[in-house]
């Protein structure tokens, strides 16, 4: 099996067409259809369902498309690798990020890490719920900066610890919800779930810590901007990083709710694949989100300043 014709499988189906799978790949499109044909035949099988409207993979393609693709993207990371043993800190670094690193640590990280590695690229990808790990465990990033799950599987994953936060109940200003003043009187309110379905998100964490039924859903988001955009527009009521809902730019048009529980504690931190080890450029990147989180602790960063508003 070569490389050669796994990235034209690749190719095929991200495209969606073989036309423009060789024209993505640099080859006639008689020539890409001849190295698929050449992988179906060497695995027996059909990869590619072909119609008038491009191509498909079949349930095979698909098994192998996943393994191609992580296949690329550690070969890429061995290059890179290689490269920085080597002295030459160049490559890229995918990161993903929860809101409260994106918005505070990513920053001043980014601003201190490109100074001292202009030539690493570095892709950040929000991730509001991070408990399912799905993006570090087939590759997609190479580091999660979130959430710590209780439930973190032992052995998995390398932890860094960089600080602690308090998920805080938040409405729209002037909210009626605003008069709660136990966790149960929020028990009837729409609540949004941050994640990919109702299982996913802190709320059902928090509620179920005080002993009692995760809330009604009141929709369920995957981006910062749809959460704020709920939260203080509608009466929607949702979970909030304490430092993100006091932060000038979000406190003018979000409140929090003053409940007698103390709100969901959090640690957040680094998270990484415990089988790989760590390039010489992403131990630099660890060590630079441990200089910003310090300067979160300590209440300097930009945002934090009631000057910095964007209205």
């Amino acid at each position: 099996m070569k490389l050669v014709t796994l990235n034209a499988l690749v190719a095929a189906i991200e495209e969606g067409s073989l036309r423009s799978a060789a024209r993505r790949a640099g080859v006639s499109q008689p020539a890409l259809t001849k190295m698929i044909r050449e992988l179906e035949i060497e695995l027996a099988t059909t990869l590619l369902t072909r119609s008038s409207r491009g191509v498909t993979p079949t349930a095979q393609g698909k098994v192998l498309y996943e393994r191609a693709v992580k296949a690329q993207r550690e070969l890429r990371s061995a290059v890179d690798e290689i490269n920085q043993m080597d002295g030459r800190l160049i490559g890229e670094l995918r990161v993903g990020a929860v809101p409260l690193a994106v918005m505070l640590l990513v920053p001043e990280t980014l601003r201190t890490f490109v100074q001292e590695f202009p030539d690493i690229r570095l892709r950040v990808a929000e991730e509001l719920y991070v408990a399912q790990l799905h993006k570090l465990r087939s590759g997609e990033v190479d580091i999660t900066i979130g959430g710590i799950p209780d439930d973190l599987a032992t052995g998995e994953f390398f932890v860094e610890p960089l600080l602690k936060t308090t998920m805080v109940a938040t409405v729209r200003k002037g909210s009626p919800w605003l008069k709660a003043k136990e966790l149960a009187d929020l028990q009837s309110a729409r609540w949004v779930y941050t994640g990919s379905n109702s299982e996913s998100g802190y709320a059902k964490l928090f509620f179920e810590h005080h002993g009692l039924a995760a809330p009604k859903i009141g929709a369920i988001v995957n981006s910062t901007l749809a959460l704020l955009s709920l939260v203080a527009s509608g009466d929607y009521v949702a979970l909030m990083p304490i430092q993100i809902a006091r932060l000038p730019i979000v406190a003018q048009f979000v409140s929090i709710i003053e409940l007698a529980e103390v709100g969901y504690e959090l640690e957040v931190g680094a998270i990484l694949r415990s089988d790989s080890v760590p390039s010489p450029v992403l131990r630099n990147l660890i060590a630079h989100l441990h200089r910003a989180a310090y300067h979160v602790n300590r209440g300097d960063t930009p945002l934090s300043d009631p000057r910095y508003n964007l209205t």
